[in-house]
């Protein structure tokens, strides 16, 4: 088990809203949706897109790169690429899907802290 850190507050995150943020040297997307909070891994596994310039729906994060998806929460594929037949074939075969690591998130008062 590791340790958890300050990421932010609550207040500096709308319902629907992301963000990127720095924990221990690792870019960390931070989301809220309703009252939880959400936190995983900032670059995409697919091809490095910064998933919080993406778009949020649900827990839903898509890549703003290939439209790779990932559920916040426990990182899953929901969609490796935004293509369909031969290319996403290729695209399968040459970088397979995987998985975005996810981060307990909990709540302090106003203070939001990750697990690293």
């Amino acid at each position: 088990m590791g340790d958890y850190i300050q990421v932010g507050k609550t207040n500096e995150l709308e319902d629907g809203a992301m963000k990127e943020v720095i924990a221990q040297g690792r870019e960390i997307l931070l989301a809220r949706v309703g009252n939880n909070y959400y936190a995983a891994d900032n670059r995409c596994p697919h091809m490095g897109g910064k998933l919080s310039q993406g778009t949020l729906e649900g827990t839903v994060v898509t890549c703003p790169r290939h439209s790779s998806q990932f559920d916040l929460n426990d990182g899953r594929v929901l969609r490796w690429l935004k293509a369909s037949g031969l290319i996403a074939a290729v695209g399968k075969a040459l970088k397979p899907p995987r998985p975005i690591t996810t981060y307990s998130v909990k709540v302090e008062d106003d203070r939001i802290l990750i697990e690293i």
